[in-house]
């Protein structure tokens, strides 16, 4: 099965948003591996726009480890198809 988050998207039409209470929130954008894959692999990544108290409010954008995002934020939005997978 191919991974069905692998062609990248926008800002305003993330496949799901993290935030958490000190002000971080990352939309993630792509990703590069089959959710079950990540599973197994502890520096899988994300490509994603982040923003917190530090970036002024404003959108930086990078890979970043899914163990980060996962283990200081929490779901707020995603897409049906996210939600089956990471949910």
């Amino acid at each position: 099965m191919p991974n069905p988050f692998r062609k990248g998207t926008d800002i305003d039409t993330p496949y799901a948003t993290y935030v958490n209470p000190q002000g971080w929130e990352w939309r993630i954008l792509k990703t590069y591996k089959q959710p079950s894959s990540e599973a197994k692999d502890p520096y899988a990544r994300w490509f994603v726009a982040a923003r917190s108290p530090l970036t002024d409010g404003r959108w930086e954008m990078g890979d970043t480890y899914k163990q980060e995002v996962t283990r200081y934020g929490r779901l707020l939005s995603s897409t049906t198809e996210w939600s089956t997978h990471y949910e």
